[in-house]
């Protein structure tokens, strides 16, 4: 009997002891585990193996900035896709590597931030400044909410004219945003000096006939002044659809010109995804313009264009103290 009993108690802490030791072998490899967190990769390796990065790979190279973002720091980057590349007119490698290293250099910085910006951190607000690695130039986030009439809330994100397609990439030295577009820095400075500089960038558009109104009318100071301002900037084709070429601006009224070009001004900063469809925009005329969306673009339409829009084949190109869309009629008050 009492063999037995030992030999059952002998079991006993045979067992305890086998449990004691698995419990301490388990806790020890947690343990290593929280001694030893899963390595997070890099803003540059996160880049350079995504299949949607490759020609934004191809600009950092080019720029020579891809190893600026494999450096330790709390980075903040607005990534445009390829797609993004493509809807720029960089359709390739190719392309990117055909473009002015310094002005593609600066292009890239403005998509960097040196501090990590969580999308929970940015505030619900239009137009929130934030400061890039560019010198002197901000982009401007935007968060908006909005309800259904099922009443479900939805938060948009974006940035300058892109819109956010994936937020919050956590790497080991910041965080990125995968964007819809490529974004343009204020690098020609004001509205007037950014609608001059446009052909540089867009050989086919041409703004002497707009800039001859403007001078005419003489309300340049609008488009010079500390804003912000968004204007729908009609190219020369624009206005010889309707019948003014240069001679016709050198003989119209003043007062007639300034109406129809504080027609085309908005007194805000407004990028294309703060536009809705079937909005109506308030001019710095007074009169309104009605927002649209056609099967390849967003619209705007004047209440005397008879409902014909005016496509925005050009927009979001931004300026120190607003922004541009080019478009290809004139808008009528």
């Amino acid at each position: 009997m009492f063999i037995h009993q030992y030999t059952s108690a002998g079991r006993s802490w045979g067992l305890l002891l086998a449990l004691f030791t698995a419990l301490t072998l388990s806790f020890s490899a947690c343990k290593k585990q929280e001694d030893n967190p899963p390595t997070l990769s890099t803003i540059s390796e996160i880049i350079n193996t995504g299949s949607k990065f490759t020609l934004l790979k191809a600009a950092l190279v080019r720029a020579g900035l891809d190893g600026t973002l494999s450096q330790p720091g709390t980075y903040t980057v607005f990534a445009p896709t390829d797609d993004a590349f493509k809807l720029f007119g960089y359709a390739d490698a190719a392309a990117i590597n055909a473009a002015p290293v310094d002005v593609l250099k600066a292009v890239l910085q403005y998509h960097v931030l040196g501090t990590q910006l969580m999308s929970s951190a940015i505030p619900v607000a239009v137009n929130t400044a934030q400061q890039t690695l560019l010198a002197n130039a901000v982009l401007y986030t935007s968060k908006v909410t909005s309800t259904s009439s099922t009443s479900a809330t939805s938060t948009t994100l974006s940035v300058n004219g892109a819109h956010v397609l994936q937020a919050d990439g956590q790497a080991s030295n910041g965080v990125i945003y995968a964007i819809d577009r490529v974004l343009l820095p204020p690098i020609f400075g004001n509205v007037a000096a950014t609608i001059q500089s446009i052909p540089i960038l867009l050989p086919t558009a041409s703004f002497k006939l707009l800039q001859s109104a403007v001078t005419k009318a003489g309300v340049g100071s609008i488009l010079i002044g500390t804003g912000p301002i968004t204007i729908f900037a009609p190219t020369d084709a624009a206005f010889t659809a309707v019948g003014y070429d240069s001679a016709t601006i050198a003989k119209a009224p003043a007062g007639l010109l300034t109406n129809l070009l504080s027609y085309h001004v908005l007194n805000s900063r407004t990028y294309t995804p703060l536009i809705t469809n079937g909005s109506s925009l308030t001019t710095l005329q007074g009169g309104t313009i009605t927002a649209g969306i056609s099967t390849t673009a967003l619209t705007v339409t004047g209440r005397g264009n008879a409902n014909t829009p005016s496509n925005i084949t050009g927009p979001d190109i931004t300026a120190t103290n607003g922004v541009v869309h080019i478009i290809d009629r004139l808008l009528v008050p």
